[in-house]
């Protein structure tokens, strides 16, 4: 693929990205009827999940700025390790919160040329 491209699919992971999360993030602050759900399900107190809404959407915010991308997507990670550990503690489905975090590193992978050379241990 050209370098266009990469940019161009890059962006448009980043977009899908930060759509997702960041509707996540709003349903948690807003304290929607679902999220009071899934507050209820994990035993988790409605300010605390409108907490981690907040967290949730200022790293989405630092990964979807070129300067500030690595470090939301080391936030993110940490986020989503968080859910996937909550959802395994509470005997749910954790595929969703893997699929979300896959989806993420594929996207900053292809957005971080310095991180794509780490990985594939490129010099």
């Amino acid at each position: 693929m050209n370098k266009k491209t990469v940019n161009i699919t890059g962006w448009i992971l980043t977009g899908l990205v930060v759509f997702m999360l960041a509707a996540s993030a709003i349903d948690k602050i807003r304290g929607s009827q679902h999220a009071l759900q899934m507050t209820a399900s994990f035993g988790i107190s409605p300010d605390i999940y409108q907490l981690l809404g907040v967290i949730e959407f200022l790293s989405v915010i630092l990964f979807a700025v070129p300067r500030t991308g690595l470090l939301g997507l080391l936030l993110l990670s940490a986020y989503l390790g968080g859910a996937i550990a909550t959802h395994l503690q509470h005997h749910q489905n954790i595929g969703f919160p893997m699929a979300i975090e896959a989806i993420v590193w594929i996207t900053a992978v292809i957005r971080f040329p310095e991180l794509h050379k780490r990985i594939m241990g490129i010099t």
